[in-house]
């Protein structure tokens, strides 16, 4: 089809039938696309309506057919207010016929024809087609028509399993949607002995039982009552004894359980339970031979059960057996044996229904929650100890043979597991750590038998899980964990790791027992010399340098020592030295300042981040280059966010630096600074046009002078210098956001004057003649970009404000 007759192309079955032979066949990718766009618009075309049905005709190719069949479904769907009413009947009629012939036909074109007419009868119900579901049963049980008993049975079943799916995607407008609704549901009282009779006929082949069970679950998602559903749903129960029968029985089950309203009809609910117990000897049988599938499937019947109705059936305490039954029944899944998710999938589906179950505990009146709490305390307890299990590492030989995206599910598996067990403190409290701690000093104090490390990780990890979100300050088990935590034999990464995180989440318990931070601070150090280490080390030293830095003095030596000797030695890769020395957040000022001694040594981390940069910048402006020199400028920018030498807020600090030896000379943040500046330099000299480079490099000077303040005085000539040549190259607003910055606090001091005034001029009188120029000027948009602006009135006022807050005397 050449792209200079599509447009006037007439909509043929001749031209369909080519245009459908392109797409399928043609090896041209343009050809293909066009002969998509153009058989979409005759999809819709009035034309549709006579090339629908010539495509039809029983000497077609599927493909042609179902193009037909889903024609007319367009047609009917979204245009039934083009079709006369007078032929409604003719429509309807039509398709029953279609139907009827394709019923030992092709498959796909049969339920494109079904789908077509339960959009049809949709939108005759109920005033023009009243008793529609009695008519289409009534249509398919007659004798004759070209097919047989059989394949009119499947035929039939088709249409009333997407007669309800159509309804859920339709386009009926809100009150309609409801009217049909209420007669969908009424016509179940038609449906479902038909399917409950076929699904109980010994004689039915298993193919149309699962239909049965499909078209069950389809309606089920009406909503309909469950009393209703009942004799299907106790059917399905019976069906999962059929393998080929299991995935749909399945699925119709936890359908039909998950509805809303099915809370609502309690006796019925009841009357599910001992089914659901009754798949216990399935369930382990499953289990005891690796039959994933289903076991999984009967954890999603029981987890829908339990899950969406547990208040309902708490509130039963004549049954109260029953439930807790089914809940220790989740519990086996939630311990199902095995490690997620290579040996198992099951167990993560278990983990919301015991939030759902805590909570609805928890929202009674006081003494009915005492009265629950007295039975479920002890299983939320037993929950603890399954899930610690679950989360354990397996072996580290099986591990190295997990891939990487299983390594990966694991982890996330474990995080749910962490935040678990964080919402079951709020039921079982302070108890719960002192259980993990007595189960913990067992097992380090233990000589009888030697302890594998993931067990020890695993109540590790329940610690921490805890102390991340929950206060544990006054909790009297830390002190012996903190104990506890250096008899630990720490021979394996992922029990490294742990224990750093775990220390971490103490950082806050540490800050008030600072006697105790000579127990850990050690290992912190230490790990911090392992790459393997380097986000849980480099977490938990910031988190304890952040919490107690007051107390961290005498420990300064120590950890600048190990700090050079990491950063020197390029231990981390990942992440950068330069982000190494960023994290750490507020430090001492004498840890600082070494540091910072380490930045400017000959040999020190600045100098590969220096060449790389260069040479990135030497290779001129490309994409993947561009990205990197972003980064690199990002990790700089954060830096001098973080070094500050001079100023400190309260008194505490302020005497710490006093005692502090005098630094002669410029700041040594300055040092660093200009350090950084030639690369900078050399940096714009590659990249000055591109604006996002330009801005990465005006957000460094930005937290330069907000950490240094009077300090940065040094630099003032040359930034005010690079700053006019970016704005006069690209301007843009981070330049003039610098730029006021500059003003604000440099203006006064008669030694920086000239080079302010001179840069204030230059953005000022650039500005205005851009705007002056019309907002079709391609810098304009630059400048309105991140400011806020508007218009040219808005960055006058922004540059007005400039000298207004400075009491700019220019």
């Amino acid at each position: 089809m050449e792209r200079r007759e599509e447009q006037n192309l007439e909509f043929t079955m001749d031209n369909v039938e080519k245009a459908l032979h392109q797409l399928y066949y043609d090896p041209n990718i343009e050809n293909k696309n066009l002969a998509q766009k153009w058989l979409m618009q005759a999809q819709v075309s009035p034309q549709a309506w006579h090339f629908s049905w010539q495509l039809l005709n029983g000497g077609k190719v599927p493909e042609i057919q179902y193009f037909g069949a889903s024609a007319l479904h367009i047609k009917i769907s979204r245009y039934w207010g083009d079709i006369p009413a007078e032929q409604y009947e003719s429509l309807k009629t039509q398709l029953f016929a279609q139907i009827s012939t394709f019923a030992s036909g092709s498959k796909i074109v049969l339920t494109r024809l079904c789908v077509a007419l339960a959009s049809l009868a949709l939108n005759m119900m109920p005033d023009t087609w009243p008793h529609a579901v009695p008519d289409m049963v009534q249509v398919f049980q007659a004798e004759g028509g070209q097919a047989d008993c059989g394949a009119r049975c499947l035929a039939l079943l088709e249409l009333l399993t997407v007669l309800p799916e159509e309804f859920q995607t339709s386009r009926l407008p809100p009150y309609r949607k409801s009217q049909v609704r209420s007669c969908l549901a009424q016509e179940c009282a038609c449906v479902f002995p038909l399917l409950r009779q076929l699904l109980q006929q010994s004689d039915s082949p298993g193919f149309v039982k699962q239909k049965v069970l499909k078209c069950f679950s389809s309606w089920a998602q009406l909503g309909i009552a469950l009393t209703e559903c009942e004799g299907l749903t106790l059917a399905a129960f019976s069906a999962l004894r059929d393998p080929e029968l299991f995935d749909s029985a399945v699925e119709s089950l936890v359908n039909t359980i998950s509805q809303p309203d099915a809370q609502r009809y309690v006796n019925t609910l009841l009357k599910l339970i001992p089914h659901a117990l009754g798949l216990q000897d399935q369930l382990h049988q499953a289990v005891q031979n690796g039959d994933i599938e289903t076991s999984h499937g009967i954890c999603r019947i029981v987890v829908a059960l339990g899950e969406n109705h547990s208040r309902a059936l708490l509130e039963q305490v004549d049954h109260w057996q029953s439930f807790l039954a089914l809940v220790n029944m989740i519990m086996f899944c939630t311990g199902i044996p095995g490690h997620y998710p290579v040996n198992e999938t099951t167990s993560s589906l278990t983990l919301t229904f015991w939030y759902t179950l805590q909570d609805d505990i928890l929202s009674f009146e006081t003494e009915k929650q005492a009265v629950y709490l007295q039975v479920y305390r002890p299983v939320y307890f037993q929950l603890v100890d399954v899930l610690l299990q679950k989360a354990q590492f397996p072996t580290d030989e099986e591990y190295a043979t997990w891939s990487s995206d299983e390594k990966e599910q694991f982890r996330i598996y474990r995080v749910d597991i962490s935040d678990t067990l964080m919402y079951v403190y709020e039921m079982l409290g302070a108890e719960l750590l002192s259980n993990l701690y007595d189960k913990l000093g067992r097992l380090l104090t233990s000589s009888e038998q030697p302890t594998s490390w993931q067990h020890t990780e695993a109540l590790l990890y329940g610690f921490q899980s805890i102390a991340e979100t929950i206060d544990v300050n006054y909790s009297d088990v830390v002190p012996g964990l903190i104990g506890l935590i250096p008899r630990i034999n720490i021979n394996n990464v992922q029990l490294a790791d742990t224990v750093m995180f775990t220390i971490g989440a103490l950082a806050e318990w540490l800050a008030d027992h600072p006697v105790m931070i000579s127990k850990v601070l050690p290992l912190v150090l230490h790990a911090l010399g392992n790459p393997e280490l380097s986000i849980s080390s480099v977490s938990t030293l910031k988190k304890i340098c952040r919490e107690c830095k007051y107390d961290l003095p005498q420990y300064a030596s120590n950890i600048v020592a190990v700090s050079q000797e990491v950063l020197l030695k390029q231990i981390h890769k990942k992440p950068s030295p330069l982000t190494l020395l960023a994290e750490p957040g507020p430090m001492t000022p004498i840890v600082q300042i070494r540091l910072i001694n380490t930045l400017l040594a000959e040999h020190g981390p600045m100098t590969p981040i220096v060449q790389i940069s260069l040479v990135l910048a030497e290779h001129g402006p490309n994409p993947s280059n561009k990205l990197a020199i972003i980064h690199i400028l990002g990790l700089l920018s954060n830096l001098f966010t973080t070094l500050d030498i001079s100023h400190h807020d309260d008194d505490h600090e302020a005497a710490e630096v006093k005692k502090l030896p005098v630094v002669q000379g410029p700041n040594p943040v300055v040092l660093v600074l200009q350090q950084v500046f030639q690369l900078i330099r050399k940096v714009l000299g590659t990249w000055l046009n591109d604006a996002q480079v330009v801005e990465a490099v005006c957000a460094i000077f930005e937290k330069s002078v907000k950490t240094l303040l009077d300090d940065f005085a040094p630099m003032v000539p040359q930034l005010c210098e690079m700053l006019g040549q970016m704005y006069s190259t690209i301007p843009q607003a981070s330049a003039i956001d610098l730029t006021r910055q500059m003003v604000h606090i440099f203006a006064h001091e008669p030694a920086h004057f000239p080079p302010i005034k001179a840069l204030f001029l230059l953005v000022t009188s650039l500005t205005l003649s851009l705007f002056q120029q019309g907002p079709e000027t391609q810098a304009v948009p630059l400048l309105v970009q991140r400011a806020g602006c508007q218009g040219c009135l808005s960055v006058r006022c922004h540059l007005i404000k400039v000298s207004r807050d400075s009491h700019c005397p220019f």
